[in-house]
């Protein structure tokens, strides 16, 4: 049995399609986009040394109340050995707290502790603030439509 390789350089279908520029494709400005939005969240939260992750996991624990670390994995889409690393940061700081389910001390749950329900307000406020400065430019319909 033999095998062709086709070069796309020699084929003569390659050479007469004209390439849609970069800036033609939709991918890429939602990427850009996107690149923007976090990297401008990511500064301010750093100012609160915070991470997007740590929010991200705050706020999905402030949703939830007690719940066990393999259920935000799954909920948040993340494997259970970041769910873990972000709970160490969360636990230093003293943000979160873990108790065991009772009558299983394997079985931890997480929950919010003071100082972390009082640090969800001014992060969900540096959100809003940045939703705002990239968003506000839509209005009800089109936000609505990206959601």
């Amino acid at each position: 049995m033999e095998t062709t390789i086709v070069s796309m350089e020699t084929s003569s279908s390659a050479t007469t399609r004209q390439l849609t520029p970069l800036e033609g494709h939709l991918g890429y400005w939602l990427r850009r986009v996107s690149n923007a939005v976090s990297g401008t969240f990511a500064r301010a939260l750093l100012e609160k040394h915070t991470s997007v992750a740590e929010w991200v996991l705050l706020r999905e624990l402030h949703e939830r109340g007690r719940t066990a670390p393999g259920e935000l994995a799954d909920s948040l889409g993340l494997t259970r050995g970041a769910v873990s690393k972000i709970v160490d940061k969360l636990d230093a700081k003293g943000w979160i707290q873990t108790e065991a389910k009772e009558g299983d001390s394997r079985f931890r749950l997480l929950l919010l502790t003071r100082a972390g329900r009082r640090s969800l307000p001014v992060l969900a406020e540096i959100a809003d603030q940045n939703d705002a400065l990239f968003f506000n430019c839509l209005n009800a319909r089109e936000k609505r439509t990206l959601r």
